[in-house]
């Protein structure tokens, strides 16, 4: 199976005090590098990031080198359900050997490789293009997911404001991958629930604009 990547990274993250995609981790690395780094080295290609609020300075993150494809979201504001839309559309075009994308979110800098890993591994039996997957932690549903190409154009079709994917997935089945021993499933929203980590800073100025997160 040929595995393309999408990290939804478009949000004002009101919040946060401004985007998500301009967030440094502790160890100065970007949210938006590190999860787009985590897809390529699982396997993932090509990736893209779907890029709104601050997109020029956001696309200035990005590693050299790396190959992603940037999808602009210019009503990035409308929420999450218009980034994916936007993404899986933009995949049609730059992916068309991918029989599969596995989609993360910008907010997740504890994602494992092992969560990842699971979930494409889980996939296996599943027919090249019809796979739907979803990470859980505690019961909970996350990320990864792996959306098989033949759902993206009906999914596309019905997403609209910030209610992604969820409701597709439920309706269609998608298949839970207990990822609660590994960790590191839990979205970041505001500065102080990064806890006792702390050194969460943005690149630029916020941008006390709304949108998904």
């Amino acid at each position: 199976m040929t595995v393309a990547g999408l990290v939804l990274a478009a949000g004002g993250g009101r919040r946060m005090g401004g985007p998500k995609a301009l967030v440094r981790g502790d160890d100065g690395t970007a949210w938006l590098a590190r999860a787009t780094t985590l897809l390529a080295s699982s396997g993932c290609g090509p990736v893209l990031a779907a890029l709104g609020a601050e997109a020029e300075a956001a696309a200035r993150l990005l590693p050299e080198g790396d190959g992603v494809v940037v999808v602009p979201v210019p009503r990035w504001r409308d929420g999450m359900g218009e980034s994916l839309r936007r993404g899986l559309e933009a995949l049609a075009r730059v992916a068309p050997d991918a029989s599969a994308v596995l989609v993360t979110l910008v907010d997740l800098p504890d994602l494992r490789p092992e969560a990842v890993a699971r979930v494409l591994g889980s996939a296996h039996d599943d027919p090249d293009d019809g796979a739907l997957r979803q990470a859980a932690y505690g019961g909970r549903p996350g990320h990864p997911v792996l959306i098989g190409r033949r759902h993206w154009a009906p999914l596309a079709a019905q997403l609209s404001g910030d209610a992604g994917a969820r409701a597709y997935l439920r309706a269609h089945g998608a298949a839970v991958v207990d990822c609660t021993d590994i960790g590191g499933g839990d979205d970041i929203d505001t500065p102080a629930a990064r806890g006792g980590a702390g050194g969460a800073v943005v690149d630029a100025e916020p941008s006390g604009l709304g949108g998904e997160g």
